[in-house]
């Protein structure tokens, strides 16, 4: 099949929709279909990869993705909150797949309705169930289905090292969405559960707005945290080999890939109810659920002093796949991607 991904956000720019979109391509490829990405991110060019001018995000023209989607069998737009160039792909052409990577708050309105009315005949997906669900309350009358995100939990699976203090990971986008700020505060409150005697190591990997307020603020009585700023997924899966637990603060948080890599790394997720991360972490199994900060501390606190469970978790996860790999992720893509085609076959004959 000839695909065309749409993304407003995309490589070298680093985040989650950025590296799906990318890595969905790279699976696609090796599934042997034609995979065309358009973008308005700066970038040098490269093979597969369009380039489109724009002006705060917003494109300055679009007559080449006028001229150009009609040509592909599917197009399939991934979109956060405010993604200009995903929705006027999407109402360009009839039976374009828009897929939802966040998860809107329900203190921030957010005119989906509006969104909806202007990209016309698409076919609503989410990245995960909680997003679907809040799409169908917003549009009654859309079907909405979910296209996971994937993984590969081999390229995460590295023989743990045992020699290392007690490691509380977590990686993210230094941004307010994600909320660094109160993951130092569970950080502060964990130190304060763990007897003093107890060595411990937190290490928050990433960059963003946020850097020198989460600097400054470690600075403040915080030198068992480390920031080391943006990593290669090398990189992370070597740290995640030395550590022994991964922290997901975000609540609105759309699936959480950076878990599901650390899930597929042996990792106990801790992360909260509120968001996508239930997809793949059952309360006991491969991790905990939580519906606070002082909640998330006091179950690290009692995870990290319970070595038996603790173990147990890390065993489970290094030893059992998620359902999200990238061969099921991408034969849940194809088979939409097929109906899609069929159903545009149906409408032009």
């Amino acid at each position: 099949m000839r695909i065309a991904l749409v993304s407003d956000c995309y490589l070298p720019r680093l985040g989650g929709i950025e590296l799906q979109v990318h890595d969905l391509a790279v699976q696609l490829v090796g599934a042997g279909h034609d995979v065309t990405v358009f973008t308005t991110t700066d970038g040098s060019s490269a093979a597969g990869v369009v380039r489109l001018p724009a002006v705060a995000g917003v494109p300055l023209t679009v007559e080449r993705l006028r001229a150009e989607l009609p040509r592909y069998d599917v197009v399939h737009c991934h979109t956060s909150l405010f993604s200009p160039l995903g929705w006027q792909a999407a109402r360009l052409v009839d039976g374009a797949i828009l897929t939802l990577h966040s998860l809107p708050s329900s203190s921030t309105p957010w005119p989906v309705g509006r969104i909806d009315r202007y990209v016309g005949s698409v076919r609503w997906t989410a990245v995960s169930s909680v997003v679907a669900d809040v799409l169908r309350r917003l549009l009654p009358r859309r079907q909405v289905d979910v296209l996971h995100n994937g993984v590969d939990p081999a390229m995460w699976s590295r023989p743990r090292r045992p020699d290392h203090p007690l490691t509380i990971v977590s990686t993210m986008r230094l941004a307010r969405r994600k909320r660094p700020a109160a993951l130092l505060g569970t950080l502060r409150q964990i130190r304060e559960l763990v007897p003093p005697a107890v060595e411990l190591r937190a290490v928050v990997v990433g960059s963003g707005p946020r850097t020198r307020a989460m600097a400054a603020e470690v600075s403040r009585g915080l030198d068992w945290v480390e920031l080391p700023g943006r990593l290669t997924r090398f990189e992370i899966r070597e740290l995640y080999a030395e550590a022994d637990v991964y922290l997901a603060p975000a609540e609105l948080e759309s699936f959480g890939v950076a878990a599901l890599e650390a899930r597929c790394a042996g990792l106990p997720v801790v992360a909260m109810a509120s968001g996508g991360v239930g997809e793949f972490i059952r309360p006991g199994i491969e991790g905990y659920l939580v519906n606070g900060d002082r909640e998330m501390a006091t179950t690290v606190a009692a995870l990290l002093a319970d070595p038996a469970t603790m173990s147990r978790l890390q065993r489970h996860n290094r030893t059992t796949e998620p359902e999200m790999t990238w061969e099921r992720v991408v034969r849940q893509h194809l088979a939409m991607y097929r109906t899609q085609y069929a159903r545009r076959l149906i409408r032009v004959a």
